[in-house]
This record gives structure tokens, C-alpha cells and sequence, in this order.
């Protein structure tokens, strides 16, 4: 399947980051692996839009490439074309009247981080996201409700079909987005459903 990289128009490169980058730079590995939580051999690394990790072992590494590799985020164009996509979906959301009152008192550059962080994890990036949970992030905006979770769903959807994203990478996008639905709205979890035999 041919897979469409974030474009952008203006001044965005389509550049989708390799698991093997080895550019210069990068910033110091961690002293326990991302991928088995134990300590890290400094001898096994392994650079990654520009930061550096150690692994505890090969097999480690290989997962960590490989989880990289296959992951939506990648596939989407890593880093990059998350950052040029959270800053054209703002622009989208803050000309929306229907949900651009939510962020009359918000600074934007922080909001902005914040939400390239969120999506680059939930959509299988390598740095785990910190911040708080969805219902405590939303839990004080009032009258939050279904329409506004449409509104701001349309809002991504417009800025990756803008962006030429492949339609079968939108719908995995979309539906990741859309499971998040009852934790933005406050909602009460949904018990798991059983396994069929």
C-alpha cells in the first residue's frame, strides 16, 4: 500500500524520520531502557529524530525499531508532520465559533506542545506522554458536550485530508481519536467486552 506523508504546501518537507537515523546532536540516552525498563547498555543505541536511546540488549533495539517502524505516528511522518499538523488544526480550531471559545484563555504555544506530545504517543511515538489524563484535563470546561467532540473531530479530519494523508491513515487516526471520546466528555469508562472463545 502506498502511504501519503503529511504535506504541506508552504515551507513543510515531506520528511518521514528513519528508526536508523544516525544524525549528530542527539541528545544523551537514558540510563535504562525505553523497551525493558532495565539498565542500559550504553554500547546499544540507537538515534531517532534526533534523540538518542540505549537498550538493555539487541533484541530490545530490534523492537524498538521495529514498534517505531509500524507504528501510525510513522507512518503519518513522525515528529514532523505531527508539528505541522497540530499547528494548521489550530488555526482550523481557533476559527471555529463553535468550540474556539474553549481556548479564549489558554496559551496557545503551551497548548500547542501539549498537544503535539499527546497525539505523538497516542498514536505510537517513542516518548510516552506526561501530562495530566484526558477527563482531568477537561474536566473544567463546562457544558462540554457531544458537539463540541464533533466539532474539533471535523477540525483533525479537514486538517489531514488538507494535508493529503492517506484516507486508510485518516481512518486510523480518526478512530483512535474517537475512543477517546467518553474520556473527554467526562463520561463513566466502558466496562471492557469479554474475549469470544
Amino acid at each position: 500500500m502506498k502511504r501519503t506523508i503529511l504535506v504541506l504546501s508552504l515551507a513543510f518537507c515531506s520528511l518521514a524520520a528513519t528508526a536508523a537515523d544516525t544524525s549528530k546532536g542527539a541528545e544523551s540516552t537514558a540510563p535504562t531502557c525505553p523497551v525493558t525498563g532495565k539498565a542500559a547498555n550504553p554500547a546499544i543505541t540507537l538515534v531517532y529524530e534526533g534523540n538518542s536511546y540505549a537498550f538493555a540488549d539487541e533484541t530490545a533495539k530490534q523492537k524498538f525499531s521495529d514498534d517505531r517502524a509500524n507504528s501510525l505516528y510513522q507512518k503519518l511522518g513522525g515528529k514532523t508532520a505531527i508539528d505541522a499538523a497540530v499547528e494548521l488544526f489550530y488555526v482550523k480550531v481557533l476559527a471555529d465559533k463553535r468550540v474556539n471559545h474553549f481556548f479564549e484563555d489558554i496559551n496557545m504555544n503551551k497548548q500547542k506542545r501539549k498537544q503535539k506530545e499527546f497525539l505523538s504517543a497516542a498514536l505510537g511515538g517513542p516518548i510516552p506522554y506526561a501530562g495530566k489524563d484526558l477527563r482531568s484535563a477537561h474536566e473544567s470546561l463546562g457544558g462540554l458536550n457531544d458537539s463540541h467532540f464533533d466539532a474539533i473531530a471535523e477540525n483533525l479530519l479537514a486538517t489531514l485530508t488538507e494535508l493529503k494523508v492517506d484516507p486508510q491513515l485518516i481512518e486510523q487516526a480518526m478512530a483512535i481519536v474517537g475512543s477517546t471520546r467518553d474520556a473527554v466528555l467526562n463520561r463513566p469508562a466502558k466496562p471492557a467486552t469479554p474475549a469470544v472463545p
